[in-house]
C-alpha cells in the first residue's frame, strides 16, 4: 500500500511468509542500532544475514565486539564486507525484508571528505536497490536522518521541502530518494527518519557519550555554541521498535520521522548529567561547528499512524542508562592490565 492518511493507526497487517521463519539482511548491523536490530529480529523470530563492512567513520574495535557477539547469537550468520563490493543478489537470495543501515554517518567529517559519503550513503543504496529487487526482496527498510531536514521550520513534517545544511544530510537525503524512487517497482520502500539516537553502547563519536566520558572522567565538557541548541533524542529501544514495524507497516514510497517526542537543550542535558554523576561538571565553549543545527523536533503523526508508534523511553531514563553503560565501560577498561 502506498499512501498516508490522518486516520487512527491502522489495524496490524498479516506479516508476509505467516507461518514460517521470516529472513532478513541488516546492513551495517555491528552498528550502535544495527547490532540491537539484530537482536530485536531474532528475538521476534527473525533469522538473520548480518552484514557490516566496518568502516573507518569511528574506530572499529566496538564494531568489532558486537560483531563477535552477533556472531554468538542463534539465528544470526554474518558477513563482512562492503556494499560497493560484495556479490550482493546471492546473499539477499532469500531474504523478505532488508534493513539497511550501513552508511557513513557523522556530520563534520562530511565536510572534508563528502566523496566517501557519496561512495558509502548514495552509491552503495543505489546497488543493494537494484540487487534487492533482482533478489526478489519484499521490501526495504532505509535508515535516514533528519539531517535532511536542516535548519527548517518545526515540528519537522516530512511533507515539507528537506533542506540539508551539510554533505552528511544530502547524501541520506539522496539515499533517501533512491529508496522512495523504488516502491513501485517490484519491491517495497519506507524510509524512517531517525532522530538524534542515543542509549547504552553508543557511538563514541556522538555528544551524549563524550559528555558522559568527560563528566564521568572529571574532566571539561566541550560545548560547541552556547548550549542552546535542543535535539529530539531517541532512545535506541523505541527505534528499534519502530524499525521492526516498518517491516509490516501499510506503508511504501513514504518517508516517516522516528523520534523521542521531545526537544532538550544541551544545557539542560549538562545539568542532567551533573545529577547523574553526582559532582560539579564543567564546560568549556567554543565556536559552533559547520553543519549544527540549532533545533531538531520530530512531528510523529506518521508513526503514530502508520506504524502504531509511540516513544516508550523518557530522555531523561533513556540517559541515565546510557551514563550507567558508559560508567561500567570505563571501569572495565580501568581494571585491564597495561
Amino acid at each position: 500500500m502506498t499512501g498516508y492518511s490522518n486516520a487512527e493507526p491502522a489495524e496490524p497487517v498479516q506479516p508476509a511468509g505467516h507461518g514460517r521463519q521470516r529472513r532478513a539482511v541488516v546492513t551495517g548491523a555491528a552498528g550502535f542500532i544495527g547490532s540491537q536490530l539484530c537482536r530485536g529480529l531474532t528475538s521476534a523470530g527473525w533469522s538473520v544475514l548480518a552484514v557490516d563492512g566496518f568502516t573507518d567513520s569511528y574506530d572499529p574495535t566496538e564494531k568489532l565486539l558486537r560483531a563477535a557477539r552477533l556472531a554468538r547469537e542463534p539465528g544470526v550468520s554474518l558477513v563482512a564486507g562492503d556494499l560497493v563490493q560484495l556479490e550482493l543478489p546471492s546473499l539477499l537470495a532469500g531474504a523478505e525484508v532488508v534493513f539497511h543501515l550501513a552508511g557513513r554517518a557523522g556530520v563534520r567529517p562530511s565536510f572534508r571528505i563528502e566523496e566517501r559519503y557519496v561512495r558509502d550513503n548514495v552509491i552503495a543504496t543505489e546497488r543493494l536497490l537494484a540487487s534487492s529487487r533482482a533478489a526478489g526482496v519484499r521490501r526495504v527498510v532505509y535508515a535516514s536522518s533528519s539531517s535532511v531536514y536542516g535548519d527548517g521550520p518545526t515540528p519537522f513534517r516530512e511533507d515539507a521541502p528537506p533542506a540539508p545544511i551539510s554533505p552528511y544530510g544530502r547524501t541520506k537525503l539522496e539515499a533517501e530518494r533512491l529508496c522512495l524512487a523504488a516502491a513501485g517497482t517490484g519491491i517495497e520502500a519506507v524510509a524512517l527518519r531517525y532522530f538524534t539516537v542515543y542509549g547504552p553502547e553508543q557511538r563514541p563519536d556522538m555528544g551524549l557519550r563524550i559528555f558522559a566520558e568527560a563528566a564521568l572522567r572529571r574532566q571539561p565538557l566541550t560545548l560547541l555554541g552556547d548550549g542552546s541548541q535542543r535535539r529530539d533524542f531517541t532512545y535506541v529501544d523505541d527505534i528499534v521498535r519502530a524499525t521492526i514495524a516498518a517491516a509490516d507497516a501499510p506503508v511504501s514510497g513514504l518517508a516517516v520521522n522516528v523520534g523521542g517526542g521531545s526537544s532538550i537543550s544541551l544545557l539542560d542535558v549538562v545539568e542532567l548529567l551533573r545529577g547523574l554523576v553526582a559532582g560539579e561538571v564543567r564546560v568549556e565553549h567554543r565556536p559552533a561547528a559547520p553543519g549544527d543545527v540549532r533545533v531538531t523536533v520530530a512531528d510523529l503523526t506518521r508513526a503514530r499512524t502508520l506504524l502504531g508508534f509511540r516513544a516508550e523511553v523518557p530522555f531523561a531514563a533513556g540517559f541515565a542508562r546510557e551514563v550507567a553503560w558508559v560508567r561500567d565501560r570505563l571501569e572495565r577498561l580501568e581494571r585491564q592490565p597495561a
